[in-house]
């Protein structure tokens, strides 16, 4: 799956360490697909209130190129993994509404990156990559850059773009045929529509 999403052109690949998810890797798996990456495509590890411990393993065996922090981490949290990996931040902002949107302020001069995605209702595990869209219009007031996810498929993908003006768009669910389990033509198609209507974004704007 590495291969496919560089040959297509794709910023990053994300590796989870999350156990709760199903699409948590091992640190041997993380280093394996890293190394095959390198060079190629760059890496996120998509980490949930990591403890300093995790951060030194994945940091140190790994090495990302992001950290992609979607837990409840506050902004001095943020601050100190940063400091502590020496590495580029992004921190994922739950939205249900408008008003969610400000919690990103807090964050602004922190983390490198902001993403939007979904918020979960209370009682589920996993506070991202669940298959679930928000309403786009949420982000209306929002500036570029920032980074969109929750929910995206090859077939919504252009859309989501389109309204939002995201500058990246994560995907995880919206290209799997089961849980955890990628189908390469998916996260083809995913990658195409995304380019795809960026590139007309960026046309509008010229």
């Amino acid at each position: 799956m590495v291969g496919a999403a560089a040959e297509e052109g794709a910023d990053y690949v994300g590796l989870v360490f999350f156990p709760k998810s199903p699409r948590c890797l091992t640190l041997a798996e993380g280093v394996g697909l890293s190394q095959a990456a390198r060079g190629r495509i760059g890496t996120v590890a998509v980490l949930v209130d990591p403890d300093d411990a995790l951060i030194d393993q994945v940091t140190a065996m790994v090495h990302p190129d992001l950290l992609q922090l979607h837990g409840s981490e506050t902004p001095e949290r943020v601050a100190a993994i940063k400091a502590r990996s020496g590495l580029p931040v992004m921190k994922a902002i739950p939205v249900a509404n408008a008003a969610d949107t400000a919690a990103a302020a807090a964050y602004r001069g922190i983390a490198d990156q902001i993403l939007f995605d979904a918020k979960v209702d209370a009682g589920v595990t996993l506070p991202g990559g669940n298959g679930v869209a928000f309403d786009w219009r949420a982000l209306k007031s929002v500036k570029a850059p920032f980074a969109l996810s929750g929910g995206l498929t090859p077939d919504t993908v252009g859309e989501a773009i389109a309204l939002t003006g995201a500058s990246l768009v994560d995907v995880s669910s919206g290209v799997e045929r089961s849980p955890g389990v990628k189908d390469v033509n998916l996260v083809r198609r995913f990658i195409q529509a995304a380019k795809s209507a960026a590139a007309q974004a960026r046309a509008k704007a010229s």
